[in-house]
């Protein structure tokens, strides 16, 4: 099969390499896509805790396909099924999942993109905030997540502050129906939000870009007892914290990312029910559309952020 290689940072090659079999409990797929990550940035940077070549297919945890092969005492789920799943050798044209962590799409999605895992990601970071109709929420950062929580803490009921750095990011926010902040710099913000807020802050802030700044901004805005969510995948690096700040407030902090597969799972399809019912649309947030042989101008756009860019996905 062909499968994407990165062999050295920033350097994916095509490849021609076996097609893996199932083992028991697994099934094959036969990919249609996967999406591209930004937790996936520093081993295409190349950080020194990576080494090279990645195994073929990585990082790709994204994917969506058709069952083509069943591993011994796999019953729920039949070939040629359409499903999305929990996997981490996507950039090829198969790759093997847990049955259980496997979801079958529904036929209201056939000829969509289905990138499981990060809707699944979004879901249960919802969960995880708490939300209620009425409250004020800053979400920090809007990319491909923050934007689906904007769309998702609206409809929820709450009073939206979108703060981001790219203007047609924030335009789309504003036409979910938040408030939109320019983050440009810090003091700035912090004025603009605290006139919005009458000076109390938000009652949930919700850091999704991984970053430091962002970080420490989201502390600054969380009012006295209230909830600081990280959805924000913080990975290159150790980070400082105003620890006095957050005990001062008595604000409750809320790392936001699952481990259980079985959660994982749950949130994917929660994420097709929501599709399913109109709250989740998350479909205009995949702005580009690359072929596998092209993998790398799609993390690059992921790193460097162009104009209108949400997230890629690769067709394969």
């Amino acid at each position: 099969m062909r499968s994407a290689v990165l062999v050295a940072p920033r350097d994916i090659r095509m490849r021609e390499v076996p097609v893996p079999s199932p083992g028991p409990g697994q099934v094959r797929v036969r990919l249609e896509g996967c999406g591209i990550c930004a937790s996936s940035l520093p081993i295409w940077e190349g950080k020194p805790w990576f080494t090279y070549p990645a195994e073929p297919g990585t990082p790709g945890h994204e994917a969506w396909g058709r069952i083509d092969a069943l591993g011994e005492g796999v019953e729920r789920l039949l070939p040629g099924r359409r499903v999305t799943m929990l996997s981490s050798h996507g950039f090829a044209e198969y790759d093997l999942a847990n049955a259980e962590e496997v979801v079958e799409i529904p036929e209201f999605l056939e000829g969509r993109s289905v990138p499981g895992e990060p809707l699944g990601c979004a879901m249960n970071i919802y969960g995880r905030t708490g939300l209620k109709g009425g409250e004020s929420v800053a979400i920090v950062g809007i990319g491909f997540l923050g934007a689906i929580l904007t769309r998702l803490a609206v409809a929820k009921g709450c009073r939206v502050y979108a703060l981001g750095r790219r203007p047609f990011a924030l335009q789309l926010a504003s036409s979910l129906g938040a408030r939109t902040c320019l983050m440009d710099d810090h003091q700035r913000v912090l004025n603009e939000m605290a006139s919005l807020t009458d000076g109390q802050g938000c009652d949930v802030v919700i850091e999704a870009t991984g970053m430091q700044w962002p970080l420490d901004l989201a502390g600054e805005l969380t009012r006295v007892r209230g909830r600081m969510v990280i959805a924000g995948y913080h990975q290159d690096g150790p980070r400082q914290v105003n620890m006095q700040l957050w005990n001062w407030r008595g604000i409750d902090v809320i790392n936001a990312h699952e481990r259980d597969p079985s959660v994982y799972t749950r949130g994917i399809r929660d994420a097709i029910s929501a599709m399913q019912s109109g709250l989740l649309d998350p479909f205009a947030l995949y702005t580009h559309t690359l072929p596998l042989e092209r993998i790398g101008e799609g993390f690059a756009m992921m790193e460097n952020r162009p104009e209108g860019f949400f997230k890629a996905v690769v067709s394969i």
